[in-house]
């Protein structure tokens, strides 16, 4: 088999992406009938509901290619976000959009900055084009802007921050993240990563769009997947100097998103209500979680998303396996760089009590 030795560099250092476990598999390997899922930071109230009243309709059309240039949902982003939509690429996921960033400006020779414990997906796009991954070390599970900004030099070519960070729900706040982007060389591009930005309520917490206009090397991207609660839709967005724009459209696949997609991402943007309804019961099943874990004795990780990294100093992997068992799905993210830990996803007010109580037999035995 010689022609492995043709493989692209850095393809061979990828560990493949691992998806939290389904609920159909755990089912029907255990033979659970009322597992509940904890593992994929999805919205626990679903879709709007008109989304679901309105997108069945889409289906007669499931016969014509979707329009590739996703005109209207563009149209309605730049409304809404009160951007240029000729500075938005549409993506399946916005894993899709940091991908397209990877093929555009990464190669041999070249590196991207990322934070340790950061999404694995930033390496995962550096790595396939052969690029190198420069992992600036956490401070307090967050990103070190100054020890990222130290480790910058004349072959990087983008710096990932994830604001807040998954898996470990820290975040970046306003004064900090200016002073880092005033610092930045104008000819590397910085990608905040803003999948969970509706989450966060802090005054202190950046809005990316907003600096847009003061630093031309800045790309924001964000998603329908988890707010809007269309994660198996995979939707995802970015904007960026017009410019970069136009040469992320030029590569990527053609016909990247379908056509329910852009018909629920359409519909999605007209139900305010129903984000600010996923808002609130995050707010108060953090609360919920974090009174379950405290009495439990559990550390966590302070976070700004719609989740909680549990530290289990007795063993993650163990704990991990015996909540199966309780019909109870959470995150390892040993790939992270944090072995000792579980990433608990926040659920309905129900679903979290299944946890904790979980916990409370697995924990307590």
């Amino acid at each position: 088999m010689n022609y492995l030795s043709n493989v692209n560099p850095g393809i061979d250092q990828i560990a493949p992406y691992q998806p939290g476990k389904p609920v159909e598999t755990l089912e029907r390997e255990l033979g659970i009938t009322d597992s509940v899922k904890l593992a994929s930071n999805e919205n626990p109230l679903g879709p709007s509901p008109r989304v679901m009243r309105d997108l069945p309709s889409q289906l007669a059309q499931l016969a014509r290619y979707p329009d590739g240039g996703c005109f209207h949902l563009k149209e309605a982003l730049g409304k809404r976000f009160e951007v240029d939509p000729s500075m938005i690429t549409i993506g399946n996921g916005s894993n899709d959009v940091l991908e397209i960033l990877g093929r555009l400006f990464l190669r041999p020779g070249t590196n991207a900055v990322v934070s340790e414990h950061s999404f694995v997906v930033y390496g995962l796009v550096t790595l396939a084009q052969g690029a190198e991954v420069r992992e600036v070390p956490a401070r307090d599970f967050g990103q070190d802007l100054n020890a990222t900004l130290s480790v910058i030099d004349d072959n990087t070519r983008l710096v990932f921050i994830a604001n807040p960070n998954n898996p470990t729900g820290t975040w970046v706040k306003s004064a900090e993240l200016e002073r880092f982007l005033d610092a930045v060389p104008s000819d590397v591009l910085v990608v905040l990563d803003e999948a969970y930005f509706e989450y966060v309520s802090d005054p202190d917490y950046p809005d990316g769009l907003a600096l847009m206009g003061r630093y031309s090397n800045l790309i924001v991207t964000r998603t329908f997947s988890k707010a809007y609660g269309l994660a198996g839709l995979r939707l995802g967005w970015s904007v960026s100097p017009p410019e970069v724009a136009d040469l992320m459209n030029r590569i990527r696949q053609p016909f990247n998103v379908n056509s329910l997609a852009m018909a629920g991402g359409l519909i999605a943007l007209t139900d305010d209500d129903h984000v600010e309804a996923g808002v609130a019961v995050n707010n108060l099943g953090l609360e919920q979680m974090r009174s379950g874990l405290g009495s439990l004795d559990l550390p966590y990780i302070p976070s700004a998303g719609n989740f909680l990294t549990v530290e289990f100093p007795r063993g993650a992997q163990p704990t991990y396996e015996a909540m199966l068992r309780e019909g109870v799905i959470l995150r390892p993210v040993g790939v992270y760089g944090l072995a000792d830990y579980l990433r608990i996803s926040i659920g309905t007010e129900s679903e979290n009590d299944r946890c904790l109580e979980a916990l409370h037999r697995v924990v307590g035995r």
